[in-house]
């Protein structure tokens, strides 16, 4: 059954109430965190891009 729209306002704020939401603390550090691993990430791949063009460089001899 179709609970009305009184009823299921109040289950909506009983649902957001139990909500964990992060301070401002942990959203800098996650997002800060979030860019540093970014930046890692591109640096490896660019790394082992730069590797495989030299291998294949050496293989076919150009």
């Amino acid at each position: 059954m179709a609970a009305n729209p009184l009823q299921f306002l109040q289950q909506v704020r009983g649902e957001v109430a139990k909500i964990h939401w992060p301070t401002r603390r942990e959203v800098l550090l996650t997002t800060i965190m979030v860019f540093i691993l970014a930046a890692l990430t591109a640096t490896f791949f660019s790394l082992v891009d730069i590797l495989i063009r030299w291998g294949l460089q050496l293989v076919i001899g150009a």
